[in-house]
């Protein structure tokens, strides 16, 4: 049973980091620098999805969602666009339709 002190206590805690928490959320995560758990808590992004985005990133930092979308197989535009809006960033950018890259036809 939580007596008087530990509540007040309790919300102290919570003042104290509830603001930095969502600041977090706010500021979004930038693939540079997420972790492979960032990565795996984002909708559409499994194991292997964010294995490959740190096996890429792991020989240079990406420049731009383009160069995301390049190294990173099975990457295109529907998915950077929800991860976007799921704050993801490449160096604090949000995704734009236009960073498609140039790809050859097949």
């Amino acid at each position: 049973m939580m007596n008087k002190r530990t509540t007040k206590r309790a919300s102290c805690v919570f003042l104290l980091i509830g603001p930095l928490l969502a600041l977090r959320v706010w500021a979004g995560t930038d693939v540079n620098l997420a972790s492979e758990a960032d990565l795996d808590s984002l909708k559409g992004v499994g194991p292997a999805l964010s294995a490959r985005i740190l096996a890429q990133r792991a020989h240079q930092p990406f420049t731009d969602w383009a160069d995301l979308m390049q190294r990173v197989k099975g990457l295109r535009s529907a998915t950077a666009r929800s991860l976007s809006g799921q704050g993801l960033t490449v160096n604090g950018q949000p995704f734009e339709p236009t960073a498609e890259p140039d790809r050859p036809l097949k």
